[in-house]
């Protein structure tokens, strides 16, 4: 499933520096063995304008560890609990064990408390629940910002 990258400029003149805190860069990387949600999280991410320059990449689960090992790299990972090849919290997992230092985000339709507490104990930075929303990815974003 993996898809060629969509880049979205958010319509600002990459010369013009009228941006203020916005970063110049944020690369996303969906995972999600779900098309349609890929589509919706793309969507709400070119919404942000956060970034001059947004980068989205989506892949299943499996695809997402083997493009890592490949060597790109992205400050964002996005990941569905759910996959019918290799689960979140084990491509989680072994992301981590190979060295990425993205911010590793888990996503997921179950409330479970228990659920939720596993799949951090993987290696995420955050879970959340869907549906993802533009405040939850730009906090998301605030987030990644304050750390760096």
């Amino acid at each position: 499933m993996a898809s060629p990258s969509t880049r979205i400029d958010g319509g600002r003149d990459k010369d013009s520096d009228n941006s203020g805190s916005m970063r110049e860069k944020l690369s996303v990387l969906i995972v999600d063995g779900d098309v349609l949600e890929c589509r919706v999280h793309e969507m709400l991410i070119s919404e942000l304008k956060v970034a001059k320059e947004v980068q989205t990449e989506m892949a299943t689960n499996k695809e997402a560890l083997d493009l890592h090992l490949s060597g790109p790299s992205f400050d964002i990972i996005l990941i569905d609990i759910d996959s019918p090849i290799m689960d979140g919290p084990e491509v989680t997992e072994k992301l981590r064990a190979n060295g990425v230092q993205s911010m590793i985000v888990g996503l997921t339709s179950q409330n479970a408390d228990a659920d939720k507490a596993a799949f951090m104990a993987t290696g995420l930075d955050e879970c959340l629940e869907k549906p993802l929303t533009v405040e939850k990815i730009k906090s998301l974003v605030e987030t990644l910002e304050k750390d760096n």
